[in-house]
């Protein structure tokens, strides 16, 4: 006898369907399973049958085939454990067909028969709703997950035999409810009102978020970088329903979603170790994961001590930057990743931290370019802001200041968002850091003071295409911020200050060992 149900399995942070067949016939006795399947995969045959046993389902030693379609895609993960198991419980009859259509089943068998959580239940509840796909069987722990796709009726279940019972009896059947997303608070533990002085900072911060543009912090050791950075998020609007389900998606698969919710509720905030090798940064693996710049999407990827990074590890970013994806090429094929993080880094001066301060500072000049060159000007080109953290004082470290909140400061971003919501409506871009040349002629248009202004900071800092566009974009955030229509002089002043640093400290005369 033939059956045929359905389940799911994962293609990078997609989902897709399987169609798990099962044919019972007569022959030499054994249970075979065939689909390109991984180890994991192919071991489901004795944790299925020894499953079926223990939950008290004895069959009749006959030729068992398994096919998992599409067979040319490999299949991995233990979400078919609980399919399998129920495609030959309807092949032996045991179980009504009537039962099984438009039914995706997800889950990991126990020995003992019970259903055990998987990775990745979100991507896969979307494919199969995306398939007509009505309803879904899903385990206890991922309940809430599936639930929360709010795409299709699922059931929750703990055990095989439960699963058999409520597909002979649909009576049964008592389907979970969709969770009140609304609910959804971003909390973060931290706020801008507890860092003292640091206005350049701050300010140069609130332009970043308000743009999306990527922020570089270079200043001495014990100045703030960290804490300004750790409070980004803070400030950054609260995530959409698309965006809770894209980064849900990613760490589904990571099997990092926060313990008790089934949706990441707050921007994301990764800080990886300089150590941090190549793979583990954009994702990996025979069937590649998620790295550490998809699980920063939506929310910043902030790398502490940049030049201590291996060289060819910072490289990697410059494509994703300017793209806002990652894609990671294998022989079984191409896997694409979401990359639109916000970039934050910071770094000291020079080796000791204190250049260019001689009281304090003994680092030879070419001790100074060495430890500054290990950051290319291709990536430093694709910095838009770059801000000088001043030494903390005495008064910053041990005077209470009434100092602005992240909330304050976040008030003043969502008006800056707004207006570029409505700016760019339709065309896919969401932030002044996302314009191409087409979005910079039409809405980075100058006056012939304004533009003779440009004309002159693109020769005294030398700057490429890219960094000239990158001023232009932080001036257009600039205005928002202020609400006004046209770029003025004074917005292409902050926004050239923001690049003349990196000039200061990357630049010819320092390349040439004169002073900083």
């Amino acid at each position: 006898m033939f059956s045929k149900v359905y389940s799911g399995g994962l293609r990078g942070i997609d989902g897709y369907v399987v169609q798990v067949e099962a044919d019972v016939s007569d022959g030499l006795p054994g249970f075979y399973m065939v689909g390109s399947l991984a180890s994991e995969v192919r071991e489901a045959e004795e944790r299925v049958r020894t499953a079926m046993r223990n939950a008290g389902f004895h069959l009749s030693a006959r030729k068992i085939t398994v096919n998992l379609s599409p067979a040319n895609v490999r299949k991995e993960g233990t979400a078919c454990d609980l399919p399998v198991a129920i495609a030959v419980l309807a092949a032996y009859g045991i179980v009504m067909p009537s039962g099984l259509k438009q039914t995706g089943f997800l889950g990991e068998l126990g020995l003992d028969g019970k259903i055990k959580p998987v990775r990745g239940v979100l991507s896969m509840v979307l494919a199969m709703a995306e398939k007509g796909l009505e309803r879904c069987f899903l385990p206890e722990e991922n309940v809430e997950e599936g639930v929360a796709a709010d795409c299709m009726e699922i059931v929750k279940i703990r055990n095989l035999q439960e699963v058999v019972e409520f597909l002979n009896e649909p009576d049964r059947i008592c389907f979970e409810r969709a969770s009140d997303l609304s609910g959804i608070q971003a909390a973060y533990g931290v706020d801008f009102c507890e860092v003292n002085g640091q206005k350049l900072m701050r300010r140069a911060t609130e332009v970043a978020v308000a743009g999306g543009h990527n922020l570089l912090y270079i200043g001495p050791p014990g100045s703030g970088k960290s804490m300004m950075a750790r409070r980004i998020p803070t400030i950054m609007p609260e995530l959409s329903r698309e965006e809770q389900l894209e980064v849900s998606k990613v760490y589904s698969i990571c099997g990092m979603l926060p313990e008790g919710h089934a949706l990441v509720g707050t921007r994301p905030y990764r800080a990886p170790h300089h150590t941090i090798s190549a793979q583990a940064l954009t994702g990996g693996g025979i069937w590649p994961k998620p790295g550490e710049i998809s699980l920063a999407s939506r929310g910043v990827l902030f790398l502490d001590e940049l030049p201590e990074f291996e060289k060819k590890t910072l490289e990697i970013l410059r494509q994703p930057l300017e793209e806002h994806s990652v894609t990671v090429v294998r022989v079984n094929g191409r896997f694409t990743f979401p990359a639109h993080f916000m970039l934050t880094a910071a770094l000291n001066p020079c080796p000791c931290g204190y250049y260019p301060d001689r009281s304090r500072c003994s680092c030879t000049k070419q001790q100074v370019r060495r430890y500054l060159g290990r950051i290319s000007r291709p990536l430093l080109d694709r910095i838009d802001i770059c801000v000088e953290a001043a030494p903390v004082t005495y008064r910053d470290i041990r005077i209470n200041q009434k100092n602005e909140s992240s909330a304050a400061i976040r008030a003043r971003i969502e008006q800056a968002r707004a207006i570029q919501r409505e700016r760019y409506a339709g065309s896919g871009i969401y932030t002044n850091s996302e314009m191409g040349i087409r979005e910079i002629r039409r809405f980075c248009g100058l006056q012939e003071e304004e533009e003779c202004f440009l004309q002159q900071i693109f020769a005294r800092l030398g700057l490429s295409a890219r960094g000239c566009h990158k001023i232009l974009k932080v001036a257009r955030t600039l205005a928002d911020l202020e609400g006004k229509e046209r770029i003025e002089r004074t917005h292409l002043q902050e926004a050239a200050g923001y690049r003349d640093l990196q000039e200061r400290y990357w630049g010819k005369e320092e390349t040439d060992g004169g002073q900083a």
